[in-house]
């Protein structure tokens, strides 16, 4: 998902992301620790994409 498109959401949307993007992420790292994982780069964009929807969440706290 692209920064702007999480931009367009609202927080507890947000947060819904946050929650599934950690499932997927602790389902990645078991498939990467029993080697089923073809594509392990897919870890960085998961963990990258939760820290920047996690961002937003914070600076959206800060203005209010």
């Amino acid at each position: 998902m692209k920064f702007k498109e999480m931009l367009e959401l609202s927080s507890e949307d947000l947060l819904k992301k946050v929650k599934e993007g950690k499932e997927e992420l602790f389902n990645l790292r078991f498939q990467f620790s029993i080697n089923q994982l073809k594509n392990p780069n897919r870890i960085r964009i998961v963990r990258k994409d939760i820290a920047r929807m996690l961002t937003i969440l914070n600076s959206r706290k800060e203005v209010k």
